[in-house]
């Protein structure tokens, strides 16, 4: 654009509007910014969010891993302890007779 141009559209334009323009361009470029900075912020948000769903992910799979554990173990406890009272109802009986 040459000198001539640029004359041609400063003397189209006003100087008012030619301000307010800028002042719009540069809300414009803030407002970019802004949003940029925002998406970031978002993005190291929702990063940290998969790394704790992941965290609590690798929890769950260890809790109900234990789970099941007690379970067993509960179950193989209880059977001892049925054949443990088998047994004494067992002398109970040879006592009683």
């Amino acid at each position: 654009m040459g000198l001539n141009a640029a004359e041609q559209v400063t003397e189209q334009v006003p100087v008012d509007d030619f301000q307010a323009l800028e002042e719009k361009v540069y809300r414009t470029i803030e407002r970019y910014k802004a949003a940029r900075q925002a998406q970031a912020a978002a993005e190291r948000d929702a990063q940290r969010v998969r790394q704790q769903l992941e965290e609590r992910d690798e929890q769950l799979v260890a809790l109900r891993r234990e789970g099941v554990q007690l379970r067993k173990e509960r179950e193989e406890i209880r059977g001892r302890v049925e054949k443990m009272l088998e047994q004494i109802d067992s002398i109970a009986e040879e006592r009683a007779s």
